[in-house]
């Protein structure tokens, strides 16, 4: 911590540096803009110094990695000790061909799985329904039934990988699904790990993979919560997604503001079900967007574990600190 005397020799020598050294070199050679921003159009300071962030209270604003309010990580060692999963997200037309493809990603040291539905899947259609000619197998794999979903996982144990689905609208027939075939491999609901999307909110702003109303859809997302959390322990329940916010043309302080207040509906729509918040919020994950500016990039997720942290603790009265957790994955910019 810098002292008062301290800091105001070292605006002294800021602005000593700024008036001789900077100024020496500018002449020569002019910056190539006025002024510099960030994507978000955040100015950009030539430097920064204690004198920036004096008002900071380390232990509240800050704190240790893995304590509250996590700024600086959910793990106190973070991946020093685990390393994070990585996923290649993967979806060919046939389940055939996508268990073929998971088989090769998992032998190649991937430890985890990735599922890409196709658009008709995405939206309810089954593969022979005139509205999905044309889609069928596009942009995924195409599950229309049981059998289908037997096929992907063929071969594949899923109480040894966690799997993360990218699906929305029809989200609980797919979970279904997927514990349906766990139980014909002999696995229970509990031994399973992994993520569904089950983010409508989005779905309405950015993506458009939605099929009924608002109000019918949340239920049915905190259905998800109240039964993951009584049967399915181990499962992410949800993955607020900010990325296809961001793809739409947000930008990194928007992508946080859309998504942490999608979050707060979920979280309050979830209380107003009547369940505990920490019952089913120690199983919410979240989903970002990661573009090029590192900076802003490292400041956005640092700045979203804090907010949400102070969200449940204070609005939400959470007491687990798992509550607390902002956990995510994150994506580069499509």
């Amino acid at each position: 911590m810098f002292d008062k005397e301290s800091l105001k020799k070292l605006e002294q020598e800021k602005t000593r540096w700024e008036s001789t050294t900077v100024e020496k070199v500018i002449k020569k050679t002019p910056e190539r803009y006025e002024k510099f921003y960030t994507g978000s159009n955040i100015e950009v300071d030539r430097v920064y110094t204690p004198l920036d962030v004096q008002e900071i209270d380390y232990m509240k604003d800050l704190g240790f990695p893995g304590e509250y309010p996590f700024t600086r990580g959910i793990q106190p060692t973070m991946y020093r000790g685990r390393f994070w999963t990585m996923r290649q997200y993967a979806g060919f037309g046939t389940a055939e061909e996508s268990n073929e493809r998971y088989k090769f990603l998992l032998s190649q040291g991937q430890t985890g799985l990735s599922v890409a539905f196709d658009l008709p899947t995405q939206i309810g259609y089954d593969s022979d329904h005139p509205m999905a000619q044309g889609e069928v197998g596009k942009v995924g794999v195409a599950i229309d039934s049981l059998k289908d979903m037997e096929i992907l996982f063929d071969g594949i144990p899923l109480d040894q990988v966690s799997t993360s689905m990218t699906i929305n609208a029809p989200a609980a027939i797919l979970l279904a699904m997927y514990i349906a075939v766990a139980e014909k491999q002999g696995v229970s609901a509990d031994k399973l790990s992994g993520t569904i999307q089950n983010d409508i909110l989005k779905e309405y702003v950015a993506r458009g993979t939605y099929i009924f109303p608002p109000e019918p859809s949340m239920r049915l997302i905190t259905d998800i919560f109240e039964f993951c959390s009584k049967n399915v322990p181990k499962w992410n329940t949800i993955s607020i997604s900010g990325y296809h916010i961001r793809e739409a043309g947000a930008t990194a302080v928007q992508e946080v503001a859309f998504t942490l207040a999608n979050g707060i509906a979920y979280v309050e729509a979830a209380i107003k079900a009547g369940l505990d918040v920490d019952n089913f919020a120690p199983r919410l994950s979240f989903f970002f967007n990661a573009h090029n500016d590192l900076l802003e990039e490292v400041a956005k997720f640092r700045a979203a574990r804090r907010l949400w942290a102070r969200i449940m603790k204070e609005r939400f009265k959470a007491k687990d600190p798992r509550s607390m957790m902002l956990r995510f994955h994150t994506q580069t910019g499509g």
